[in-house]
């Protein structure tokens, strides 16, 4: 998983309005209630029969960290998928979205060039149609640098370009991610905060 489908993935956690299964018994019984037999949860999580019935029962209680991560992953993408539907709708046609990052920025423009950009720590937030585009994306299983040059689009227009009202022929390049969060905070159900508004920390 990328950089922007893995922000993507954590903000539409924080959608739930409960929590999921806490133990591993719990989660394997709720995959095992969506998936409906042992052969598919096994398949899901790469794993033997054998180990989700050691599972489901409580026989064994401790799997690797590597396949406790894919329960966890397995069980949140399918967790209140209602709720998250409904909230990235919400983003998609109202809200926008708010992205977090701390990434490399390089520019073309009839200025001059740069390869060698700097580092920028921003906090912009993007009108519904660009979460529509990231989420539209996902759901296609687009790659990652897809899901980057959509995010990589809006910061150029929302924020180096101003909505359009300054640097037209401005080109932007977003590499080097140091970090990237907070993608989708308003699928949360709530307008721009404090640090979205002024959309800068760094220009």
């Amino acid at each position: 998983m990328g950089d922007i489908d893995d922000a993507l993935e954590r903000a539409g956690r924080e959608t739930f309005t409960r929590e999921p299964p806490k133990t591993l018994k719990g989660r394997i019984n709720f995959l095992m209630g969506k998936l409906k037999t042992t052969r598919a949860v096994a398949a899901e999580l790469g794993i033997s029969q054998r180990s989700v019935e050691r599972y489901r029962t409580g026989e064994r209680k401790t799997p690797p960290k590597a396949i406790t991560d894919r329960i966890n992953a397995a069980v949140s993408a399918r967790w209140q998928p209602v709720v998250r539907d409904r909230r990235r709708k919400q983003a998609a046609t109202a809200t926008g979205i708010t992205v977090e990052t701390r990434a490399r920025f390089g520019y073309t423009a009839p200025i001059g060039t740069t390869d060698d950009g700097r580092m920028r720590r921003l906090t912009v937030h993007l009108p519904p149609a660009y979460a529509q585009r990231l989420f539209d994306a996902q759901q296609q299983g687009a790659p990652d640098p897809e899901l980057r040059a959509i995010v990589a689009e809006g910061l150029q227009d929302i924020y180096f370009k101003d909505g359009g009202t300054r640097a037209d022929h401005l080109e932007v390049e977003f590499t080097d991610i140091d970090y990237i969060d907070d993608v989708c905070r308003h699928l949360q159900g709530v307008g721009p905060g404090p640090s979205c508004a002024g959309q800068d920390f760094c220009r």
